[in-house]
């Protein structure tokens, strides 16, 4: 691994290199922090995909492309005179060591729960008016719930067991199923998102990362079925005038891969 100098170095050859685009470049003269939002939202999805992946080159590479937004971002700040990239290390310096009282005070505590709980509290003392505060509102709905769950957890707001969550759970589809058999759409919409909130909690209580376990599922679906079409193509087949016990075959197959 390269030393502290030498990692010093490549952020210091990254900042001048952000410095000589802005300067030069017609594209990177252009671009604001409005216009960059959208492609660093883009580009953290692409690293969840490599993590999800465990490319730990592409990884690296993702990584590089959201610390360039960073940079790009405090030099916008800088020509503005608001902040620059020692102002965005230094804040979060100062709240890693205010947040971290049991590291860098005469905090004590127990175990990772305690420290969550330590977290959300000072978050509080800092000014805030609800837990909630730190959770995006344009976050995709299933993490959103999942944090939402997390943040209030961490003010003692949780259940004691995972079998009280399963059987919240299990109430939660009696009543959608209720609402099912009633038809009535807007109901059912309300009940089906309480089950999804349920499960993401049972989830939550049993280690699990919804948003993780369910994009694994879209990928491992999305090459059963790539498969299937590669099979039907190979017989010069439309799946369209498949059958569904034909299609079922190669789907059958392609669980065995």
């Amino acid at each position: 691994m390269n030393s502290r100098q030498a990692q010093l170095k490549a952020i210091d050859r990254l900042l001048t290199i952000m410095d000589e685009l802005r300067e030069q470049c017609p594209w990177d003269k252009k671009q604001t922090m409005e216009s960059l939002r959208h492609l660093t939202i883009e580009e953290t999805y692409e690293l969840g995909d490599a993590i999800l992946d465990n490319d730990l080159e592409e990884v690296k590479k993702e990584l590089g492309d959201l610390l360039l937004h960073i940079v790009f971002y405090a030099r916008i700040g800088s020509e503005t005179k608001d902040f620059d990239i020692a102002d965005v290390a230094e804040s979060i310096s100062e709240k890693l060591i205010s947040r971290h009282p049991h590291i860098y005070g005469d905090v004590e505590v127990a175990d990772e729960e305690d420290v969550k709980r330590n977290w959300e509290n000072l978050k509080l003392k800092e000014g805030k008016k609800s837990v909630l505060e730190g959770v995006p509102r344009s976050l995709p709905a299933l993490v959103k719930a999942n944090r939402i769950q997390d943040k209030v957890a961490g003010v003692g707001f949780d259940w004691e067991a995972p079998e009280q969550v399963w059987e919240k759970l299990e109430e939660e589809l009696s009543e959608f199923q209720h609402e099912v058999k009633a038809g009535n759409k807007e109901k059912m919409e309300a009940e089906f998102g309480d089950v999804l909130f349920s499960m993401i909690n049972y989830a939550r209580f049993l280690d699990i990362n919804p948003e993780n376990a369910l994009e694994r599922t879209n990928k491992k679906f999305s090459k059963r079925f790539q498969y299937l079409e590669s099979k039907a193509k190979s017989l010069n087949k439309d799946l369209k005038d498949m059958t569904l016990a034909e299609m079922d075959v190669f789907w059958e197959e392609a669980k065995r891969l």
